[in-house]
C-alpha cells in the first residue's frame, strides 16, 4: 500500500545491464537508503525531537522568528503573504493532502476500499476511532476548562499514516500483512473523516466569490478528466488555482488538495494485450533500424523510441504516475518540514500550572486511550452484528497493537491543532498532548505487537 513510508527500491534508475556512469557509484548507497521503509518513518520520528531541543535552548527566539519570517508569493496585487510557518501548513500540506486524496482514489477504485465487504471493518473501526477520543476529550477538557477549548475535539481524533505504517514497517515481519493493510486502510478512511471535519468545523468566513471560483476550476479539471486530458502540468496549473481561490475563500485550502485528486484520471489508455502489441512493433521497428552505429541519426529508430514511451505513458494510469513521482517528496521532506515547523513547544514554568485546562489532558488521553478503546469496540460491536471481521490472519492482540498504533495523531493532530486554537497557550498545551499521546500510543503499540509475534511464534513452534 502506498504511504508504506518507502519509495519501492530505486532498481529502475540504472537496470543492471546499462554501462554504469561514475555517478551511480555516488548515487547507489543514496537509492539503497532511501528504499528503506523505517527510513521516513525515523526521519519524522527525528523533526520533533530536533524541533523541541532547540525550541527549549538559547535558540528559542531564533526558532520562532525563523518560522515567522514573512514571505509573499505572486505578481504584483494578486500577490499571496504569509510566514514561512503559514506556507508550510497552508502550502506544502496541501500537496500531502493531494496524495491523500491519490490514495483514497485508488484504495475505493480497485484496493481495500473498493468492495463494501471488505471496507466495512477500516470504516467501522475508523468511525470508532474518532467518536471516542472527541467524547473523551470534551468530557476532560470540557469539564476542567469550560467552552472555550471544546474547540479541540477533533485533535485526538486522528491518525498519522506515514507514522503508524512507518513503526509496522520498522516491526517487519513481526507484523502480519493483514494488519498492515487494515491499519492503512483505517488510517486512510480516518483522514477522509478528518478532511469532512477540517471542512465543516474549521472554516471560518466564507467568501462565496472565491469558493465558486474554485468549484468552476475542478469542474474545469473534472472535465478534462472525462475528455481524456492526462497530462500532469495541466492539472499542477488548475491545482495552484484552486489553492489560490480555496486561501481566499475562507475554507481550509489543504481540502483542495484533496478534491482535486479525486478528478486526477486513473485510466489506461492501453490495456495489456494492446500495450504489448505497440511496444513490440515500436522494438521491431527500432531492431531493423538500428543495426548499424549511427542509431542517433536514423530518424525511423528515433520515431520508434518516441512511439515506445508513448505506449509506456498511455499504459499507467496518471494517478498512479502522480502518486509514484509525489510520495518520496511527501515522505522525505513534506512531513520532517511540517515537523520541524509544529512540534517545537516551549515548556516554562506556568505552563505546568496551565495544564489544568485540561486540553493536554484531553488531547494525549484522547489519542493514547480513546483510540484503541473506540476502536476495539467498534470492532467487536461489528463482528458481533455480522458486519465485519478481523483481518486474515491477525489475532486479536495483534489488532489491539494495530488500534494503539492508530493513536499516533502526530502529523494530522498537530495540522488540527493549529486550525482549533489561535491563542498561543492553548496551542502550546494542544502540541504537548499530542506529542505525548503519540509517544504514548507509538510506544504502546510496538510493544503490544512484539510481545503478541513471539506468543504466536512460540504457538508455531
Amino acid at each position: 500500500s502506498l504511504r508504506s513510508m518507502a519509495t519501492q527500491h530505486h532498481h529502475h534508475h540504472h537496470p543492471d545491464n546499462a554501462p554504469r556512469r561514475p555517478v551511480d557509484v555516488l548515487l547507489q548507497p543514496i537509492h539503497r537508503f532511501l528504499g528503506i521503509q523505517a527510513v521516513a518513518g525515523g526521519l519524522l520520528l527525528a523533526c520533533p525531537v530536533v524541533a523541541l531541543a532547540v525550541a527549549n535552548s538559547t535558540l528559542a527566539a531564533k526558532y520562532a522568528a525563523f518560522w515567522h519570517t514573512p514571505l509573499s508569493i505572486g505578481v504584483g496585487t494578486a500577490a499571496i503573504s504569509m510566514s514561512l510557518e503559514h506556507f508550510v501548513n497552508d502550502g506544502l500540506m496541501a500537496i500531502f493532502f493531494f496524495v491523500i486524496g491519490l490514495e483514497i482514489k485508488r484504495e475505493v477504485m480497485v484496493g481495500e476500499l473498493a468492495s463494501v465487504s471488505r471496507a466495512m471493518g477500516p470504516a467501522i473501526a475508523a468511525v470508532g476511532g474518532m467518536v471516542v477520543p472527541a467524547l473523551l476529550y470534551l468530557s476532560i477538557a470540557g469539564s476542567m476548562g469550560g467552552a472555550a477549548v471544546t474547540r479541540g475535539w477533533a485533535i485526538p481524533t486522528a491518525t498519522d499514516i506515514a507514522f503508524a505504517v512507518g513503526i509496522m514497517a520498522m516491526l517487519g515481519h513481526r507484523v502480519p500483512l493483514g494488519l498492515r493493510i487494515f491499519v492503512t486502510a483505517l488510517a486512510i478512511v480516518d483522514d477522509l473523516l478528518a478532511v469532512i471535519v477540517i471542512g465543516v468545523f474549521y472554516t471560518s468566513d466564507i467568501s462565496f466569490v472565491a469558493l465558486g471560483g474554485a468549484a468552476a476550476a475542478l469542474a474545469v479539471s473534472f472535465a478534462a478528466n472525462r475528455l481524456g486530458v492526462r497530462s500532469p502540468l495541466f492539472y499542477l496549473l488548475i491545482g495552484i488555482g484552486v489553492w489560490a481561490m480555496l486561501l481566499r475563500s475562507g475554507v481550509h485550502a489543504t481540502i483542495g488538495g484533496v478534491l482535486l485528486a479525486l478528478t486526477i484520471p486513473a485510466s489506461i489508455r492501453l490495456d495489456p494485450p494492446r500495450f504489448i502489441a505497440c511496444a513490440r512493433s515500436a522494438i521491431d521497428r527500432y531492431a531493423s533500424h538500428a543495426s548499424g552505429p549511427n542509431v542517433m541519426v536514423h530518424q525511423d529508430a528515433q520515431a520508434a523510441i518516441r512511439s515506445l514511451e508513448q505506449s509506456c505513458e498511455q499504459a499507467q494510469a496518471p494517478l498512479v504516475r502522480l502518486e509514484h513521482a509525489l510520495h518520496p517528496w511527501v515522505a522525505y521532506a513534506i512531513m520532517p518540514i511540517f515537523a520541524l515547523a509544529n512540534a517545537g513547544v516551549t515548556l516554562t514554568s506556568e505552563f505546568t500550572e496551565t495544564m489544568g485546562t485540561g486540553v493536554g489532558y484531553g488531547v494525549a488521553t484522547g489519542l493514547a486511550l480513546g483510540k484503541p478503546v473506540g476502536i476495539l469496540c467498534a470492532m467487536a460491536l461489528g463482528i458481533k452484528l455480522g458486519i465485519c471481521r478481523l483481518p486474515d490472519g491477525v489475532s486479536r492482540a495483534q489488532l489491539a497493537g494495530g488500534a494503539c498504533l492508530a493513536g499516533v495523531g502526530f502529523t494530522m493532530s498537530l495540522f488540527i491543532a493549529t486550525l482549533s486554537f489561535d491563542a498561543p497557550a492553548v496551542l502550546l498545551l494542544a502540541k504537548v498532548g499530542v506529542l505525548s499521546g503519540s509517544l504514548v500510543s507509538g510506544i504502546a503499540g510496538t510493544c503490544i505487537l512484539v510481545w503478541a509475534a513471539r506468543g504466536r511464534g512460540a504457538a508455531i513452534e
